[in-house]
């Protein structure tokens, strides 16, 4: 394929006679289905990334022979059939791949070896959870039969933008929902927390909070029974390729369909002329000029950095100044790090299991939030993420921002000491688990949540951004179906991402979709999509060349 002439962008007006041109900031999911939509919709779009890769933090890097996968734990829609599998089947995401689906969500044990096992199976799961606690069951009952309710219901809201439902579309949704409604609202009302209190089981209590890997804390039950019914159904599995796969299949249709994206590329303003974007300025200086400009990276850096505050409303400030900084607002931010070990792993070790902690352990990792430690047997899910005859492990546990931002600001000695002291802790932690096992490391990688930030630019190194079911969720969901995604004062300018729309890959990747849909009403446009067809077998190549982590520097992210 060859590139467009460069030198139209830099035209302030188009060429006569050509389609509009629609420039988007960021090349994560988000900006990748936005870019992909807008193709498909008949705009010519470009892309402009600060990063050297795909995916912002659907991503990976390599390190020794092993890749260590950063993002998808589980993904939603990889199962035909349903609104979210049509959306990645749109996006070629998993075009020529196998899914992976586990018959567990995650196993959780405590410090002295107890265990109990989420399995996706209702029957399973109350039959393993009857023969832990008997005294129980009333409440083990409960929840399983609300599982089995969730496991025969389908809703995924994600191919129509909320302002532009057809009267069909949600009296569908009606159907959907008037019969459940009753366990809907139940299910959202009642907090998980609340729930496992009943339980007279000391491990039950801890256990339920951390389905999820961890305890999201204020998330109520509805979003656990969701997620267990679709892994239920192989709707959540986890695809060939891992997270930069993903990323890179989106990467690959959107350039199919004649799409630019440039790497390297740090805008530094949106061009505005008369309350209308016009266009973006590079760090270097460089303008490159569109009839429309979609931000798809951070939103308090879009609204307080690109576009320096000019453009709000009590409802942007609300989201982006007052409960931007409030406890539990944002998703927690995570370490992250990855063991690279000779040989395999144990045959009964789960692919997820969530390690409840005793205090001397707890006090042993830096910047904890929660007494608790995630193993995932990574080279489990995919394969391609270690060397013939090796193995990967992801070790991960929520951690305060503020702690290794300050330590990377004022002290960078201090700050790779307590990355230093992660790993000794890891080696240590899985030796007591496995005996044997330090000897068979081959290297370790930590991140940080001071790393997410710096790669990613994620206000306080948050993966999924804003918590659903928090009162961002209410403000944000205002912003895709009442605000149209778009900012008040401005023209020509819009927005997509999990800073709008919600965290997950998903929902970013929906918030694509409904963009350009806003978009096409403006720009005079009919909205278009059709399923890729690709079906060429997917390959570690397609990954293309990896950098790796600690040799990145600033200087890569920026244009040049």
């Amino acid at each position: 394929m060859v590139d467009e002439d460069a030198s139209d962008w830099t035209r302030r007006q188009r060429t006569p006679g050509t389609p509009p041109r629609v420039i988007v900031v960021g090349a994560g999911v988000a900006g990748l289905s936005t870019g992909c939509y807008a193709q498909m919709s008949g705009a010519r779009t470009r892309i402009f990334e600060k990063h050297v890769l795909p995916g912002g933090c659907c991503t990976a890097w390599s390190r020794e022979g092993y890749l260590f996968d950063y993002c998808i734990e589980w993904l939603i829609g990889t199962a035909p059939g349903n609104d979210a599998h049509q959306v990645w089947s749109e996006l070629g995401a998993l075009d020529g791949k196998s899914v992976t689906n586990f018959e567990l969500f995650n196993k959780v044990e405590d410090e002295h070896g107890r265990s109990v096992t989420f399995y996706n199976d209702p029957d399973r799961l109350e039959a393993h959870l009857l023969e832990l606690s008997p005294a129980d069951t009333p409440h083990i009952r409960a929840f399983t039969r609300d599982l089995r309710r969730f496991v025969d219901i389908e809703l995924y809201p994600f191919l129509t933008a909320p302002a532009l439902r057809t009267v069909r579309e949600r009296a569908q949704t009606l159907r959907t929902v008037l019969p459940a409604f009753r366990l809907f609202w139940r299910t959202a009302a009642t907090p998980m927390h609340v729930f496992a209190d009943r339980f007279q089981d000391p491990l039950l209590r801890k256990a339920f909070r951390n389905i999820f890997f961890q305890d999201p804390e204020g998330f109520p039950l509805l979003p656990y029974l969701f997620n267990m019914a679709a892994a239920h159904h192989g709707n959540a599995g986890f695809p060939q390729g891992g997270s930069l796969g993903l990323a890179r299949s989106v990467e690959e249709r959107y350039r199919n369909l004649g799409g630019t994206v440039t790497y390297r590329a740090r805008t530094e303003r949106i061009l505005i002329e008369n309350d209308r974007a016009i266009g973006i300025e590079l760090r270097n200086g460089r303008k490159y000029f569109a009839e429309h400009v979609v931000s798809a990276c951070d939103g308090h850096t879009t609204v307080y950095g690109l576009l320096g505050g000019r453009y709000t409303s009590p409802r942007i400030d609300k989201l982006y100044t007052d409960l931007l900084y409030r406890p539990g607002t944002l998703f927690p931010a995570v370490v992250s790090a990855f063991v690279g070990l000779r040989g395999d792993l144990e045959p009964d070790e789960a692919h997820s299991t969530t390690h409840l902690l005793g205090p001397d352990d707890a006090n042993h990792l830096p910047g904890a939030l929660q007494d608790s430690l995630v193993v995932q047997a990574r080279s489990r899910y995919s394969g391609g993420f270690a060397p013939p005859g090796h193995s990967v492990l992801h070790c991960t546990y929520f951690s305060d921002y503020a702690h290794w931002k300050e330590l990377r600001t004022r002290n960078r000695k201090e700050y790779r000491r307590r990355k230093r002291d992660v790993a000794d802790f890891v080696r240590d932690f899985l030796e007591r688990r496995t005996p044997g096992i330090a000897d068979r490391i081959d290297v370790m990688e930590v991140a940080t949540p001071a790393t997410t930030h710096r790669y990613t630019g994620n206000l306080g190194g948050s993966i999924l951004a804003w918590k659903a079911f928090s009162e961002a969720d209410d403000v944000a969901a205002r912003l895709v179906g009442k605000d149209r995604m778009r900012l008040p004062g401005l023209s020509g300018f819009s927005m997509a991402g999990q800073w709008i729309g919600m965290g997950g890959l998903i929902r970013a990747a929906s918030t694509g979709r409904f963009a350009v849909q806003y978009l096409c009403r403006e720009l005079g446009l009919e909205f278009r999509a059709w399923e890729s067809k690709g079906t060429e077998p997917w390959h570690p190549g397609k990954l293309g060349h990896l950098p790796q982590l600690d040799r990145w520097s600033a200087r890569e992210s920026e244009d040049s």
